[in-house]
């Protein structure tokens, strides 16, 4: 899986959203400021929050953005798929949907697999979890292999 520069100023941007004390709006300027997002980029990465119902803008002298509801309900998964599309996908199509001839067909399988160990990262780690530095015992197990670590 290749992460998208998109996806992870998304992350970033809701991480330091849901890390203010006060829960106040935060302008999109201090968002690309603190996280060093390209303004332009961010106005539309916000945009896709917005439409995905992960984000609400409050307009006015201290208007910004804030999260729609609570950051322990948002998931890395649910960022991912607001701003990119399905967590995995082949050629465009999600793994359900390509069809293979019978020596290939193993291929689907394993791009359900894949999703499937995906998800079980993606969707058990919320934006709360991001802005408390903290990860579930069983996440942050797979961190602790050096092999994890290693490029390949």
């Amino acid at each position: 899986m290749r992460v998208s520069a998109k996806s992870d100023y998304a992350l970033r941007a809701l991480i330091e959203i849901a890390g203010r004390d006060d829960g106040g709006p935060v302008s999109a300027e201090e968002l690309g400021r603190l996280q060093d997002i390209p303004h332009g980029f961010l106005q539309a990465i916000l945009a896709d929050l917005r439409r995905a119902g992960i984000v609400v803008s409050q307009r006015g002298q201290s208007g910004g953005w804030r999260l729609a509801g609570s950051a322990a309900d948002i998931h890395i998964a649910d960022v991912i798929r607001a701003v990119d599309g399905p967590l995995v996908s082949v050629y465009g199509l999600r793994p359900e949907g390509v069809s293979y001839n019978d020596s290939a067909v193993i291929l689907q399988h394993v791009w359900i697999a894949a999703r499937s160990s995906l998800r079980d990262v993606f969707e058990n780690v919320s934006i709360q979890d991001l802005a408390d530095g903290k990860l579930r015992d069983d996440i942050a197990a797979r961190t602790s292999d050096e092999e994890a670590w290693k490029p390949h």
